[in-house]
């Protein structure tokens, strides 16, 4: 088994164990379209789950040799935030290898060191030249992706630094497009909008990367029988729920 699908197994098995990734009936996305499942990486909340969590990404970053091209892992505020630090600490205790990390604040901050000149950034990781590397938890529309890039570049320009985004790395690809609206502003049913993923990179020219996307994550807990929540029971993935997230993909898949 090659390390990449050793990596991809391991945080599928974590989805399941913590209940991030879970079936129900009556699901929506933010975007208005119906789901299946939901993955929720807010459900990473002990403390053994968060450091399995930045061990997962720390192995995939050191694997990909993504760690030579970063200085600071910033993550979008909030869900964001606690994976930048996990993920940091993870490569500095499992590989020896020391970065900084960030992540925004929703309110630029102007007291205490920020009196000077405000930041909408809390750690102060970012510096002038730093190469930065975004981490977040999955890739649906990329609109947060958007915003903090164009936030890193408020925060360059109010503070005189140029900073050099390297990328992009994501846990899990839900593979599928954007929405379509009507006139009235709600989602098509079984219409299909844009690859988010291929329209970022061809936007900003970054790179990303994706530890496995949910097809490959329902392959592997189906063939090995991991419980997975369904309808609020923890059990085997059902074939009505492997039938149910084809046919999503089907209707909504890139």
């Amino acid at each position: 088994m090659t390390i990449k699908m050793k990596i991809k197994e391991e945080l599928a098995l974590l989805l399941a164990e913590s209940g991030a990734l879970f079936f129900a009936d009556g699901l929506t996305l933010k975007d208005g379209r119906p789901t299946p499942y939901f993955v929720n990486f807010g459900l990473f909340r002990t403390g053994h789950l968060a450091t399995e969590l930045g061990r997962v990404m720390a192995d995939f970053l050191q694997s990909t040799k993504t760690t030579d091209g970063f200085d600071v892992l910033v993550g979008p505020s909030y869900k964001g935030s606690a994976l930048a630090v996990a993920a940091c600490s993870a490569l500095w205790q499992r590989h020896g290898i020391d970065k900084g990390f960030d992540y925004d604040r929703k309110e630029a901050k102007t007291h205490g060191e920020a009196s000077a000149a405000s930041t909408s950034f809390v750690t102060g990781a970012l510096h002038d030249g730093a190469r930065i590397l975004v981490i977040d938890d999955v890739a649906t529309t990329m609109g947060t992706k958007f915003e903090i890039l164009q936030r890193l570049t408020s925060e360059a320009v109010a503070r005189g630094h140029s900073y050099y985004p390297a990328g992009v790395a994501l846990y899990l690809d839900r593979e599928q497009t954007t929405a379509v609206y009507d006139r009235d502003g709600h989602a098509v049913p079984g219409a299909k909008g844009q690859d988010a993923v291929r329209n970022f990179k061809a936007s900003t020219g970054l790179e990303v990367q994706t530890i496995t996307g949910i097809r490959d994550v329902i392959a592997f807990l189906s063939a090995q029988k991991i419980p997975v929540l369904q309808n609020g029971i923890r059990q085997p993935l059902a074939a009505a729920a492997v039938d149910s997230l084809e046919a999503y993909l089907e209707a909504y898949g890139v």
